[in-house]
């Protein structure tokens, strides 16, 4: 057990759930000054952007303060990478998601499941390619920049490419959030975040 809180200690996981916890109740409270039971499209704000804060809030906690001392360690570190990523986003998506409650077809639960899975994605990506504390900054920027350019985005492409603004059932989303998820996920277990001080 020792091992374990060292460990959540080292990556200062009671501070994430803690800023998880805080995430959740920020879109909770946004969902609800949105009037959302009158249109549900109204919810879009919330669908995008809490996944993406709870994304950076997981990111930030990819930071590892003895990367020498884990890279020569006698054990392996991918399934203790993989199993708090993986349990991070779970928790996350269990978190946001009475924020959104109702309307599953548009923009409820399983719109903020996928948007989850696609923002963790790519900020475990960033923190290997950028390191954690920069691992908010791709997803950010391209989540942004969906949500205010693609108003007038239809068609099959557009469900790929801006699959933040979907509605929760497009099958194209879904394919590019869980796909953005498993290969961050899996770049992230195998080489895990890259040091701060590395480049520099």
């Amino acid at each position: 057990m020792t091992g374990l809180l060292l460990y959540a200690r080292s990556r200062a996981l009671p501070a994430t759930l803690a800023a998880l916890a805080a995430t959740a109740a920020f879109a909770v409270w946004a969902a609800g000054r949105l009037d959302a039971y009158v249109d549900p499209d109204r919810r879009v704000p919330v669908v995008a952007m809490a996944p993406l804060l709870a994304s950076a809030v997981i990111g930030a906690s990819l930071y590892t303060p003895s990367d020498e001392l884990d890279r020569t360690a006698v054990h392996r570190w991918w399934p203790r990478r993989l199993t708090q990523l993986a349990g991070l986003t779970a928790l996350a998506a269990v978190l946001v998601t009475p924020a959104v409650l109702g309307h599953a077809e548009t923009f409820g639960p399983p719109a903020v499941l996928r948007n989850t899975l696609g923002c963790t994605g790519l900020t475990a990506a960033a923190a290997v390619l950028l390191g954690a504390r920069l691992s908010w900054l791709p997803a950010f920027g391209y989540v942004t920049a969906v949500y205010l350019g693609s108003n007038t985005a239809r068609g099959r492409a557009a469900t790929i490419w801006a699959w933040p603004m979907q509605p929760g059932a497009a099958p194209g989303a879904w394919a590019t959030a869980v796909t953005a998820f498993v290969l961050g996920a899996s770049l992230y277990a195998a080489r895990g975040a890259r040091p701060e001080d590395a480049g520099g």
